[in-house]
């Protein structure tokens, strides 16, 4: 759950002076040395090397030691550890039910949790970019528009799924032995597989194209990445949770 970043070569032009950091700074984070482009200009163009040029001038806008860029990476990359090793825990022990005496109200507590965590991880996203240069090939109003109606999409992907799976359903009921009567096929799960996790990718796809902000698809690439590794993780297991339910119900028949 990419944008051109502009067509006027793989970097902007080189400083004379860098500018102050600041919200509304627009401009590499580090002054380039004068020289030819890296990509030779498109007479020469290598388009094996493009995606690396691209990668390399985004990286020229970015900060990876900035404490606020750190915290938005870790709060990326812990939400889905926190729930995958908490609902697997509670799936092999069951104390979180017993502990409250209930598997719905075990489950709606994990959910509580894990939206607060999301919320955390959104405003570290939000102030990693702040703090952080803006492109000035970003910086227009189709950008912004194309921002935002990925932000729309987003959106539409992310509250379709909670609805049609319910509270238990999104926040790992399966795993607290709480599981729906059938397969969810509406929409949007009959347009593409684990369509909250990429809407939400692209909700912050979307907040990364409207702020112009290099940082912002950098950390959009790590969330991508992250729950590219949070499915292949979760859906064996969660196959098997389901083998185990379909098990037990045929020795009870």
């Amino acid at each position: 759950m990419g944008p051109v970043l502009g067509a006027e070569g793989c970097r902007e032009a080189p400083a004379r002076r860098p500018a102050p950091r600041g919200l509304g700074r627009a401009g590499p984070m580090h002054s380039l040395a004068a020289g030819p482009d890296c990509c030779g200009g498109l007479g020469n163009l290598d388009f094996r090397q493009a995606d690396l040029c691209v990668m390399t001038r985004l990286l020229g806008y970015v900060d990876p030691s900035d404490p606020r860029f750190v915290a938005a990476v870790l709060a990326i990359a812990f939400n889905p550890l926190f729930w995958n090793v908490v609902a697997r825990w509670e799936h092999k022990t069951r104390k979180l039910s017993r502990a409250f005496r209930s598997p719905h109200l075990a489950c709606y507590t994990l959910g509580g949790a894990i939206l607060l965590l999301n919320v955390l991880r959104s405003h570290c996203f939000m102030q990693a970019m702040l703090s952080q240069p803006r492109m000035q090939s970003l910086d227009n109003p189709t950008a912004y528009r194309a921002g935002l109606a990925l932000l729309g999409v987003g959106s539409v992907f992310v509250l379709s799924s909670f609805l049609a799976l319910g509270f238990t359903g999104t926040f790992l009921g399966d795993y607290f032995g709480i599981f729906k009567e059938a397969r969810v096929t509406s929409f949007p799960f009959n347009i593409l597989d684990n369509p909250m996790y990429w809407g939400s990718t692209a909700n912050y796809l979307g907040w990364a194209i409207m702020h112009a902000s290099p940082t912002g698809l950098l950390l959009t690439a790590v969330v991508a990445l992250i729950y590219v590794v949070a499915i292949l993780y979760e859906e064996p297991f969660t196959a098997e949770v389901y083998r185990q339910k379909a098990s037990q119900a045929c020795k009870r028949s």
